[in-house]
């Protein structure tokens, strides 16, 4: 039997969650706390408690302090973190507090059960809605760094001398505007065609705007 403490500050949720999560045979609501401290309170009673499933935002002692506090008093207690809020940085904060899992109130009955589930095994879970949100995250930041080119292969001097190839200026004038010698100037345009494997300037202009590496 998975023994579950319910902790959030609205009774009609509390009643809700009690519902959903007790369909399996195997999983009971043994307290319902209207915050972190109540389930303290509750923890040093000495009851077996397998997971608290906690909201985020509460008075006294919010979801994520509760979690700290836990890990310090009974470690082996799992939390799992039910909120309204979709914010990764919410999610990254609790999960380094030492969370179990982290998921929606959007969550339907059977993903809740799963979570309850996979913490008792000592695993982790992420939310779908999350992990969706994540893929697409790290989806547009892959897109973008392909579309800037990786700025961080090129030093600030090679692409200020390639922003000025591209406004024309020959390597005479780009040598005079940054006070550098003709030889220098000559070793940064041959070091942006090797990095962006072009063989002319024309063709190195075309990938600096196609990659968004000048302006």
């Amino acid at each position: 039997m998975i023994s579950i403490v319910l902790a959030d500050d609205h009774p009609i949720v509390r009643s809700g969650l009690r519902k959903l999560v007790e369909q399996p045979e195997d999983i009971l609501v043994i307290k319902e706390c209207a915050n972190g401290m109540e389930v303290l309170d509750f923890v040093k009673t000495g009851e077996k408690i397998d997971i608290v499933i906690s909201d985020l935002n509460m008075p006294e002692m919010n979801g994520t302090e509760l979690t700290i506090a836990l890990q310090t008093i009974n470690p082996g207690i799992k939390v799992i973190i039910l909120s309204m809020y979709d914010d990764l940085n919410h999610v990254a904060a609790v999960f380094n507090a030492g969370a179990n899992a982290y998921l929606l109130k959007s969550a339907d009955t059977e993903e809740l059960v799963f979570a309850v589930k996979m913490v008792n095994k000592n695993r982790k879970y992420m939310g779908i809605e999350l992990i969706e949100k994540l893929i697409k995250l790290q989806i547009n930041n892959l897109y973008n760094n392909q579309l800037t080119g990786d700025l961080g292969h090129y030093s600030e001097r090679e692409l200020q001398v390639l922003q000025l190839i591209a406004d024309g200026l020959t390597n005479n004038e780009i040598s005079n505007k940054l006070f550098l010698s003709k030889r220098t100037i000559e070793g940064h345009r041959q070091s942006l065609l090797q990095k962006t494997t072009q063989n002319n300037t024309a063709s190195l202009i075309r990938y600096a705007i196609k990659n968004r590496l000048i302006t």
